[in-house]
């Protein structure tokens, strides 16, 4: 080597410390792909992607190979860098190449790439990708059997190579966590929704069913000019029917299949019996994910919520459910006078007011297994039916009773507090 010129070895020097910013950059780049992003490409046919992704199935040969390319780079380069300080400084030369080595390598071969990388993941990975592949090719054998050795020290140390326990699935939670971090990727409506969705699974029909007070349905014991009075005026499509109390029921009523009997004038309660579809009931503590599956297959859109016991509980529909995905859709005046806004920034709300409404609205953060009215909320907090007047706080805003009546609170007023979701 002392027949080489200085300067080709400063060539040479130069050149495999550039291999060497090329491996530590690459690994890096390699690693820290985004592989949801890299599957994606890969499906649709790019072919650095496929690449890419061949060579990440296998992890330790792709370190493997990386390590063996940037160690001998490295260990090549202290030696001529070695040589170089001997013949320009002698003996004291070989410290001086030390330290200067030591700092080129750790700014020009280490940091500066892997930072490069870090920034510009994917085209640097792509690119690398294209020198691996034949590089592992080429260099397999000898991969296969520095991972032969590296197995069988992991198994001592009692560490199992499990690719199934190295798939980087996202459970519920992180993917929430995806889709919220996602930023200008996907608009915030879109945001929101996709999290209503993945939240279904945590709300059962109990949270969000219209409860047995207020069903609105069609008593077969009623005079006939009442039934046909409260046909011709309702605002709903469907109705359950049943003879002197919702416990009860008959079954339910399609109001828009009727259309060709009512168009006539002698109706007839028959007529109205006739069409009468079978009950529909839903246990309480069905998921919404279930049921919405439930509602596709049993070619239903209304159902009654019963407990264990057999008991209607409450009412809950098609749309109710795809309202918990993508909000308010309906112009349903019941539900449009529940929460009624006000000129001072406060909200006049029904007691029968559902508790996860409320949540949307203000922001407030209720227990899964918690009340599911606002009435009920109120009962918790006082432990007892309060009179008009009352005045409660409820996280960061004020809750005061208007009316009370039948038992239970009928009307309040909540004023939102300073940190109120209603007032960003």
């Amino acid at each position: 080597m002392n027949e080489i010129p200085l300067s080709v070895l400063f060539g040479i020097l130069v050149l495999l410390i550039l291999l060497s910013g090329f491996f530590s950059g690459s690994e890096t780049a390699l690693m820290t792909l985004n592989r949801y992003r890299l599957r994606h490409l890969a499906k649709s046919g790019n072919k650095s992607a496929q690449l890419a992704q061949n060579l990440l199935e296998r992890p330790e040969r792709l370190i493997g190979l990386i390590l063996l390319g940037n160690n001998f780079v490295n260990i090549l380069a202290s030696s001529i860098a070695t040589v170089i300080a001997l013949r320009m400084f002698g003996e004291a030369g070989i410290a001086i190449a030390t330290g200067l080595l030591t700092l080129v390598i750790l700014v020009f071969a280490e940091v500066t790439p892997k930072t490069l990388a870090t920034l510009r993941a994917q085209q640097v990975a792509f690119f690398a990708a294209h020198i691996y592949t034949p590089m592992m090719k080429v260099l397999y054998p000898l991969v296969w059997v520095v991972n032969v050795f590296v197995n069988q020290l992991l198994r001592l140390l009692r560490v199992t190579n499990d690719p199934e326990h190295n798939e980087d699935n996202l459970d519920r939670d992180e993917l929430r966590t995806v889709v919220n971090e996602a930023g200008g990727m996907i608009p915030d409506r879109h945001q929101e929704m996709l999290v209503n969705i993945l939240d279904l699974e945590n709300v059962t029909v109990n949270d969000i069913m219209i409860p047995r007070n207020d069903i609105l349905g069609i008593d077969l014991e009623d005079d006939w000019d009442d039934i046909l009075a409260q046909i011709a005026n309702t605002k709903h499509s469907r109705l359950p029917v049943y003879r002197e109390s919702i416990d009860n029921v008959v079954g339910f009523i399609y109001l828009r299949k009727m259309l060709d009997v009512l168009r006539q004038k002698e109706i007839q309660r028959e007529h109205l019996e006739a069409r009468i579809r079978n009950a529909y009931f839903i246990p309480e503590n069905t998921p919404l994910t279930v049921q919405l599956l439930n509602f596709q297959t049993q070619k239903r859109r209304i159902g009654l919520v019963v407990d264990e016991y057999g008991d209607i509980l409450g009412l809950v529909t098609l749309e109710d459910i795809l309202e918990e995905i993508v909000g308010e859709f309906t112009t349903d005046p019941d539900t449009s006078l529940e929460i009624r806004p006000q000129a001072d920034g406060s909200y006049l709300a029904l007691g029968s007011t559902p508790s996860r409404q409320l949540s949307r609205l203000l922001g407030w953060d209720m227990a899964a297994n918690g009340p599911k009215t606002l009435n009920g909320l109120i009962l918790e907090r006082l432990e007892e039916i309060p009179e008009a007047g009352a005045v409660f706080r409820f996280e960061e805003d004020t809750i005061e009773v208007v009316a009370v009546g039948d038992n239970m609170v009928q009307e309040v007023r909540i004023t939102p507090g300073a940190g109120s979701k209603s007032e960003d």
